[in-house]
């Protein structure tokens, strides 16, 4: 997913003159090819990511379109203030590519986990939310990105997850894509937990439990049209996310639905996330997914627990 989505800014850089590449400290190797074609638009900068987002905000001012990139943690927890008074208050077309969303830094530990970055980043007046589920939905969604008002925020997940989307669903941002029909279940996911999600989808089928999957992509704005006709025809409403339970796409759900007038009783929803703790143990994305409950096998558990 990472690599398809720097290769997509590469060709948008090439094709329009806005573009301008911004990282922060990143590894040897990345966009070089990008470097060595455009270097007068590709910019390394040190460990300072205030100023970058400071940066980017004077470049968008000059009429670029920066796509700043680093670690998911560092863009939005260690730059919030600028990324909301430099780019949210000027509604600049900053597009913030943060890597290693959710668990993908866990054995770094929780310094290093964006476990609160869609919450800080929703909150945010202005600001466009996504997180694509694969490295083809990425291909899809980058170019819409150029011409959007506004500042984005683009999780990243670690790359070479299963692809799941499906070119015939297209993208648009701030419209959601069924990737399974709902039958008693419908869960709602973001980011690669929709592969989770469709795995666990397909454990509950054996036991004859039907669960369709919403892939909300896009958490700001949310498709409130979709989620709430699919939400009507279902019993239980179930989101799943790599993500801290506190603002974040089961909060962004539970809020429509507190706002949203039912004519029949609403569904029940269950939200399937991360705790309100920082997570102490060290291992794997998945070792901890497993530990939080949010494995193919955690999520139909919970699922059959709460329908039986």
């Amino acid at each position: 997913m990472r690599s398809a989505c720097m290769e997509m800014v590469h060709e948008l850089a090439r094709s329009d003159p806005r573009v301008v590449y911004v990282g922060s400290d990143l590894g040897a190797g990345t966009l070089d090819a990008m470097k060595a074609e455009i270097p007068e638009r590709f910019f390394m900068e040190g460990v300072s990511e205030a100023h970058l987002i400071g940066m980017a905000a004077g470049l968008a001012m000059e009429g670029f379109i920066p796509y700043v990139h680093t670690i998911s943690t560092f863009i939005t927890r260690r730059a919030f203030e600028q990324v909301a008074v430099d780019l949210c208050l000027h509604d600049l077309p900053v597009r913030l590519i943060g890597n290693g969303g959710g668990l993908v830094y866990a054995p770094l530990g929780p310094t290093h986990m964006a476990v609160e970055d869609i919450a800080a980043m929703r909150s945010l007046p202005g600001m466009t939310v996504v997180a694509p589920v694969d490295a083809e939905e990425m291909r899809r969604f980058i170019p819409q990105t150029l011409d959007r008002p506004g500042p984005i925020y683009i999780r990243l997940a670690k790359g070479y997850d299963d692809v799941v989307s499906r070119d015939s669903d297209g993208f648009e941002i701030g419209r959601a894509i069924t990737l399974r029909e709902p039958g008693d279940v419908l869960f709602v996911t973001t980011g690669v937990m929709a592969q989770r999600a469709l795995a666990s989808a397909d454990i509950l089928a054996g036991e004859d439990i039907k669960c369709g999957v919403l892939h909300m992509h896009t958490v700001k704005p949310l498709d409130a049209e979709t989620l709430l006709r699919l939400a009507s025809k279902v019993k239980l409403v179930v989101t799943v996310e790599e993500h801290t339970l506190i603002g974040g796409l089961g909060g962004a759900v539970a809020e429509l639905f507190a706002d949203h007038e039912w004519n029949a009783p609403p569904p029940r929803l269950k939200r399937l996330g991360l705790p309100d703790r920082f997570l102490s143990d060290y291992g794997s994305q998945d070792f901890l997914l497993e530990g939080c409950g949010l494995d193919p096998a955690g999520i139909s558990a919970t699922v059959r627990g709460v329908l039986l």
